[in-house]
C-alpha cells in the first residue's frame, strides 16, 4: 500500500478547495439550505458538469470518470470542510451505486449517464428512520425492517404486472428535490417475504415536481440544514424493479454502507479540521489579560487533544476509503482480506468532529454560540450525522459484533475468542 496520493489525486483537492472558497463560504452555505431545493442550483451544476463529481466512482462506460472510492472520499472531504449543501452523497454515494450493483444493463445505461453528468440527481428512500440499520452499519440488515404485514414500512405488489408501492420513508435525503428515487420495500407476503428495490421516476428532473401520481413528497425541518430530508408517501404508485426478483438486496445494501461510512468518515474529518482551523485563529486573535488566549497552556491542551483526535480519524478514513476499493472481487465494501472497516472510520470521525466543533463553540466564547457564526454549523453538522448514521457507540458495537470481539468459547476463564 503506497500511502501517498498522486498527482491526480491531490489535483482534485485543490481544485474543488478553490471553487468551494469562492462559492461557498458561510453566507453562500445559509442561502443555500433556504432555497426551495436545499443546495445552490449553480454551484452543483459546476461540480457536475465542471468538475464531474457525481461520475467521479462510476465507470466510464456509464458515463463516469473511473476513479476510485478514494477519489470520491477526497472530494467528499473538501466539500465537508464547507459544509457545502448538495445532493452528491445522496446521488454519488447512496444511490448510484446501487444501480450499478443491482441493475440491469438496461437501467445502467439509461440512467449512470444521467446521474454521472448532474442531469438528474436521486435519492434513497427505505422505511422510517432506519437508514443506519438498512446500511448494515449500526446492526444486521437481513431482518425485517423493510416492513410487512401489520409491521408497516413500504410495500410492494404487483397488480396486472405493474408494480406498486405502498407506504412512507422518513428521512430521506434530497428526497423532496430528487428526480429519481430508488426505493426499498418489502413484498412476498408471509411466503415467499424479501426486500426489494424500485425505481420511481420522480419527474426525471434534477428537482422532481412530484407529478407522479400518488407520490407525496414534503420537506422537513432536520438539525442539520445543511443535509436537507424529505417524508416520502407513496400511495399506490408505479415503480419499476431494480434488477431483477432475486438480487441480493440485503448484500448490495451492506457494501454500499461500508463505502458510504468511508465516505461520509473523510468528510466528518473536512468538517473537524475546518472546525479545528477557525478555533485556531480565533484564540491568536482573541485577548483577555493583556494576551491572546491561544497563549495559555490550558488552551493549547485542549486544541492539542483536539488535533490528535482529527489526525487519527484522517487516518483511519483514507485507510477505510482505500480499503473499500481495493479488493473489488470480494464486494463494493469489502477491502484487502475481505474486512470492513467503514464502520469504525466513521465512528471515529464523527466523534473528533464532535470534540471540534464542541471546543470550538466553547473557545469562541459567547460569539460561539449565536446564530450568526459558523461554529454553530459544524456542531450541528456533528450531531445530524450521529442521528442519521450513528450513533457512535452503536457503529462500534456493532463492528465488534461483526468481528466477533466478544464471542467466548468453551473456556471457564472467558478468554476473548481469537
Amino acid at each position: 500500500m503506497d500511502a501517498r496520493f498522486t498527482a491526480e489525486q491531490e489535483e482534485i483537492r485543490r481544485t474543488l478547495r478553490e471553487l468551494l472558497v469562492k462559492r461557498c463560504g458561510p453566507e453562500e452555505v445559509r442561502a443555500a439550505v433556504r432555497s426551495p431545493d436545499g443546495y445552490d442550483a449553480a454551484l452543483w451544476d459546476a461540480l457536475a458538469q465542471q468538475l464531474g463529481l457525481p461520475g467521479l466512482a462510476l465507470p466510464e462506460a456509464y458515463g463516469g470518470v473511473g476513479c476510485s472510492v478514494t477519489e470520491l472520499a477526497l472530494a467528499c472531504e473538501e466539500s465537508g470542510r464547507a459544509l457545502a449543501p448538495s445532493p452528491l452523497l445522496s446521488t454519488a454515494v447512496l444511490a448510484a451505486p446501487l444501480i450499478l450493483a443491482l441493475g440491469t444493463e438496461a437501467q445502467r445505461a439509461e440512467l449512470l449517464p444521467r446521474l454521472a453528468s448532474g442531469e438528474v440527481t436521486a435519492a434513497l428512500a427505505v422505511p422510517g428512520a432506519r437508514l443506519a440499520t438498512v446500511l448494515g452499519l449500526v446492526g444486521d440488515n437481513r431482518g425485517d425492517w423493510a416492513g410487512g404485514g401489520r409491521a408497516g414500512g413500504i410495500q410492494a405488489r404487483q397488480v396486472d404486472g405493474v408494480w406498486r408501492l405502498y407506504g412512507q420513508a422518513a428521512q430521506v435525503l434530497d428526497g423532496h428535490s430528487a428526480g429519481l428515487l430508488v426505493v426499498a420495500a418489502h413484498t412476498g407476503g408471509f411466503v415467499r417475504a424479501r426486500t426489494l428495490l424500485f425505481l420511481v421516476r420522480a419527474g426525471e428532473t434534477r428537482v422532481g415536481d412530484g407529478a407522479v401520481d400518488g407520490l407525496v413528497r414534503v420537506r422537513q425541518t432536520s438539525l442539520d440544514e445543511t443535509r436537507p430530508q424529505a417524508r416520502i408517501e407513496l400511495r399506490d404508485v408505479e415503480a419499476e424493479l431494480l434488477g431483477d426478483d432475486g438480487a441480493d438486496v440485503s448484500g448490495a445494501l451492506t457494501d454500499v454502507g461500508d463505502v458510504a461510512a468511508a465516505v461520509l468518515a473523510t468528510e466528518a474529518v473536512g468538517a473537524a479540521d475546518r472546525a479545528l482551523e477557525r478555533t485556531v485563529e480565533y484564540v491568536r486573535q482573541r485577548e483577555q489579560f493583556g494576551r491572546a488566549i491561544g497563549s495559555f497552556q490550558a488552551v493549547k491542551h485542549r486544541l492539542a487533544d483536539v488535533y490528535v483526535g482529527v489526525q487519527a480519524a484522517r487516518s483511519a478514513a483514507y485507510y477505510a476509503a482505500w480499503a473499500a476499493g481495493a479488493s473489488p472481487g470480494a464486494g463494493a465494501g469489502a477491502g484487502a482480506g475481505g474486512e470492513r472497516v467503514g464502520g469504525l472510520a466513521l465512528a471515529q470521525a464523527l466523534e473528533a468532529l464532535r470534540v471540534a466543533a464542541s471546543e470550538g463553540i466553547q473557545l469562541h466564547g459567547g460569539i460561539g454560540f449565536t446564530w450568526e457564526h459558523e461554529a454553530h454549523l459544524y456542531f450541528k453538522r456533528s450531531a445530524g450525522d450521529e442521528l442519521l448514521f450513528g450513533p457512535v457507540h452503536r457503529l462500534r458495537g456493532h463492528a465488534a459484533d461483526v468481528a466477533h470481539l466478544f464471542d467466548y468459547g468453551g473456556d471457564s476463564r472467558g478468554k476473548v475468542a481469537m
